[in-house]
């Protein structure tokens, strides 16, 4: 009778420490990324909030997935405390890691367009004063001798030479159209949607912390009159790496635009 008495106290403990920290941790998460969009505090503050949370709900899963073993036996009841704790924690964790597994995979450039010579221009946004101020070197000699324009082209030539100029079969004022639709099915604020200029300008914003990058579209008309074509570029507001979300943009909208 004793030892069953320990066994149910042992597992309300485990159970309530593992919902504590695994709750807790992703409301912590959900709170700092918020508040920073809403502008409460730095981003970065939020970032640092993030990290421990992640390292909390580490252990937090850990305890839970005891929790539900020792309940099991003794207090069935808290096994479904446990088991949604560590669902919480787990999809939470997921998340976290494979953003900072993708941030390693990807080079530190926030700044991506299809053409590197003669990229599009905004009209009405602003690009950041510091935008190409600080490119790392990735730990290179031969990136480090680089000026930092010229260390950024090296970077996105190198790992994102697939991102180009496309060409389409539409005059320039329905490329304009449809690049204008696409980008406001996305969601994206359109600035500037001018077919005399051929410029579309919009605003992403993300979901939780509200970072805002820059994107903007420039179409020409081919010369024959064929069709028209089209360069992009999108530039985070705030930031030196952009976990590829720059790049992922301008692939997928592209894609898009050119299946019609």
């Amino acid at each position: 009778m004793v030892e069953a008495l320990k066994k149910r106290r042992w597992a309300a403990r485990l159970t309530w420490a593992g919902a504590l920290l695994c709750f807790g941790s992703v409301a912590a998460a959900l709170i700092a990324a918020i508040g920073a969009g809403r502008g409460f505090w730095h981003f970065g503050a939020g970032f640092s909030v993030l990290r421990y949370a992640f390292f909390a709900a580490i252990p937090g899963i850990l305890l839970a997935l005891a929790g539900a073993i020792v309940a099991g036996r003794v207090r069935p009841r808290l096994v479904l405390v446990n088991l949604a704790a560590l669902v919480v924690a787990g999809i939470f964790v997921g998340f976290l890691g494979n953003q900072v597994r993708t941030a390693r995979s990807v080079p530190p450039i926030h700044d991506i367009a299809t053409n590197l010579e003669d990229y599009p221009r905004f009209y009405r946004l602003r690009v950041r004063d510091d935008n190409l101020a600080e490119v790392p070197d990735m730990g290179r000699a031969d990136l480090a001798a680089l000026e930092p324009r010229e260390r950024w082209k090296a970077i996105h030539r190198e790992h994102y030479g697939d991102i180009a100029t496309i060409r389409v079969p539409w005059s320039r004022e329905e490329t304009i159209q449809r690049a204008r639709a696409l980008a406001e099915s996305r969601g994206w604020e359109i600035v500037t949607a001018d077919a005399e200029r051929g410029i579309v300008e919009a605003v992403d914003t993300s979901r939780f912390f509200r970072f805002k990058d820059n994107v903007v579209v420039r179409v020409r008309p081919v010369t024959d009159g064929t069709g028209s074509i089209v360069d992009m570029r999108s530039i985070s507001r705030v930031g030196v790496s952009d976990i590829g979300v720059n790049a992922r943009r301008v692939r997928e909208f592209l894609a898009d635009l050119r299946r019609g």
